[in-house]
């Protein structure tokens, strides 16, 4: 990569510590305030959530190259974090396996890879992981304030006559706040509130489709189904319909064999507007969801129908996992792009998400958030050119997020053969430093 030189501000030519404030406690702007923290830098990280402690949310990671990297560079935690699989496979509407290819991948679970990082950037206990003893050297300090509803960003200059940022902020009580940064990143996903307020005409769309998603104990499945899909990346496609499946710690964290839990992704068509999106999206206590339902909130009503569904629709490997949820969850599939990622002259900053929001498919929402958050401390710390971190992230962003649109449409709503699926899968995981983006994605 391209040195930083003297000509671009910001690049890491001036080593004074500075103050990042980090908009949204989830996996991105966890992984930013590891990095950050990890060249000196004081970071503090502002949540919405009125809890100290984001809840499980019940989801599988499939961990890219550059979410282990970041775990590998910044985890100090002796423990492991993923499960393997070792082939990716395609099962027919009876459940025989027509296609596979032998493949490591790794898999993980959000709640353990939040508990990890929540470790090692302010020393959070928790049964996943002990706190590891503070080794790096000179770190900066880093502080996790919970209720912390971003309202407004303003200018304003430092003593030194730089510009700095205000960031307001208001509690779920009704206090209010604000609090000085000298860079602002907003990590705070793809409903970003940051975003919002520097670029107010982007808008998050939805894409037609919902993933229904869950997990069953992995020795509560029949022997059949364990033979099948464990310790394997497993995919069926129907019309309108895309399910796959893959391991990933349990409870706590735990990779022991029989407590794992299976994972499921199941995409559905519920087009906008119709009975169908309004009945899942409507929780157990009549409050209509607009993005996520969350786990344990979903209708019983609703999600039965979605069972005897999946029975007429799905392998029967499928089937079974999906009617044996117990916590099931939806997610409304969007659509979110920033035309840009550096705002205000550099002072305000967003990442993963808040930048892209990728659709599942491509299974890289935290491998960009990684990536991001590596290659920003990177050209903090001066190792990497303004123009490369500029072309890399955004490259990344625009390529990425057009190819999950693409699959997408092509799972969903196109009659296409396996084999173009199976093309589709084999193209998003090419790793990140094999992509060549064209010029369209990183032109700025």
């Amino acid at each position: 990569m391209v040195g930083g030189s003297a000509d671009q501000p910001g690049a890491g030519q001036n080593r004074e510590k500075l103050h990042f404030v980090i908009v949204g406690g989830s996996l991105g702007g966890l992984a930013t305030g590891l990095a950050l923290k990890a060249l000196g830098h004081d970071t503090t990280i502002l949540e919405r959530n009125p809890k100290p402690l984001l809840q499980d949310q019940g989801a599988g990671i499939v961990a890219g190259g550059d979410t282990l990297d970041l775990l590998n560079r910044y985890n100090r935690c002796d423990r492991p974090f993923a499960v393997n699989s070792y082939a990716r496979q395609y099962l027919d509407r009876d459940g025989n396996i027509v296609h596979k290819e032998e493949m490591v991948q790794r898999m993980t679970s959000w709640d353990l890879t939040y508990y990890l990082m929540r470790a090692n950037y302010d020393g959070v206990k928790s049964p996943y992981c002990e706190v590891p003893d503070n080794t790096v050297p000179e770190p900066g300090s880093a502080v996790h304030i919970h209720d912390r509803n971003v309202t407004d960003i303003r200018k304003e200059p430092k003593d030194s006559g730089e510009d700095g940022v205000r960031v307001f902020w208001k509690s779920s009580q009704g206090d209010e706040g604000s609090i000085f940064a000298d860079i602002v990143v907003g990590a705070d996903g793809p409903s970003s509130t940051i975003r919002k307020l520097v670029q107010p005409k982007v808008e998050r769309k939805y894409a037609g489709y919902c993933a229904l998603r869950g997990t069953l104990k992995e020795d509560e499945a029949s022997e059949e189904t364990r033979k099948t899909c464990c310790e394997r990346f497993t995919f069926f496609h129907g019309p309108g319909v895309q399910i796959l499946t893959y391991l990933i710690p349990g409870k706590d964290g735990t990779v022991e064999p029989g407590k794992r839990l299976i994972n499921f992704v199941y995409y559905t068509n519920f087009p906008e507007g119709s009975e169908e999106l309004e009945e899942i999206m409507t929780d157990c206590e009549g409050r209509r969801r607009t993005i996520t339902m969350p786990p344990g909130m979903t209708d019983p009503n609703a999600w039965e129908k979605q069972r005897k569904l999946a029975r007429e629709r799905l392998p029967p490997q499928f089937a079974e996992i999906v009617c044996g949820t117990k916590r099931p969850f939806v997610q409304a599939v969007t659509d979110v792009l920033s035309p840009e990622h550096e705002y205000w002259g550099g002072k305000v900053i967003l990442i993963g998400d808040a930048l892209a929001g990728f659709r599942p498919h491509t299974v890289a929402s935290t491998s960009q958030a990684a990536f991001d958050a590596m290659i920003f401390a990177d050209y903090i710390d001066g190792k990497v050119s303004r123009e490369e971190w500029k072309k890399q992230t955004l490259g990344f962003a625009r390529y990425i997020q057009k190819r999950g649109v693409d699959m997408g449409e092509h799972s969903q709503h196109m009659d296409l053969p396996l084999a173009d699926h199976i093309h589709d899968r084999n193209v998003a995981s090419t790793p990140r430093e094999e992509e060549v983006y064209p010029d369209w994605a990183t032109a700025f």
